[in-house]
């Protein structure tokens, strides 16, 4: 499947499948995007020192710099585990230039460090960081029971990727969250909504990142 390197309104790039007319970030601000829905509204509502994290969708690894960066700025040990069924390439790693967006250029290093860790396996980014990249689809995940703090669910909308959204799926990131455990992700759809409601979740719209009007936010009770 093609897949083209694009420009975002904040400047910043994402990848566009021409396709599924499916960009990984916002085409109103990728940067932006990923700091409102999943740093702002995600990890800066939990008050725990130390945090586990799962991704689901990883792609091009924006959204765990990110979570880096703000955790070296809060001081919180972050245990991060992102899922990717079909990793990006170098030379798409390359051509997004993130090292170029100022809020990311002081940790290229543990950029790279990220993009090129070992499949399957946890690394140590620095003292505070560490992330396991999985490389299966969700389907296929042995998540386990009760375990992390905070979901960014980032998969393609359900537009195009209804599998991801199964009433299933969204029971299976209901247990995989600890008491209290967050779930956030850009979509705001009524079904996924309900659906969440139907699993357990506590559900909340919130406003959306530029381009979007609404998202949504939910706690496991």
């Amino acid at each position: 499947m093609e897949r083209k390197i694009i420009t975002t309104n904040d400047g910043s790039k994402t990848i566009f499948i021409p396709e599924w007319n499916e960009n990984y970030h916002s085409k109103h601000g990728a940067l932006q995007e990923a700091m409102h829905v999943f740093i702002q509204s995600g990890l800066h509502q939990l008050v725990k020192d130390e945090i586990r994290i799962l991704e689901i969708g990883l792609g091009s690894g924006l959204n765990a710099i990110l979570t880096l960066i703000d955790s070296e700025k809060l001081s919180k040990k972050i245990e991060y585990t992102g899922l990717e069924a079909f990793p990006i390439s170098d030379e798409e790693f390359e051509a997004l230039e993130y090292t170029k967006l100022k809020e990311v250029a002081p940790f290229e290093e543990s950029l790279k460090d990220i993009f090129n860790a070992e499949w399957r396996s946890r690394t140590q980014i620095n003292s505070d960081f560490s992330i396991e990249k999985i490389d299966e689809k969700i389907e296929a995940f042995e998540a386990p029971e009760s375990y992390f703090d905070l979901i960014y669910f980032d998969a393609f909308g359900p537009r195009v990727q209804p599998e991801m959204w199964k009433k299933e799926i969204l029971e299976k990131m209901y247990s995989t969250l600890s008491s209290g455990g967050i779930f956030v992700t850009y979509c705001a759809k009524g079904q996924v909504r309900r659906d969440l409601e139907a699993v357990g979740f506590a559900v909340e719209k919130i406003p959306g990142p530029p381009g979007k009007r609404e998202m949504l936010r939910a706690n496991k009770k």
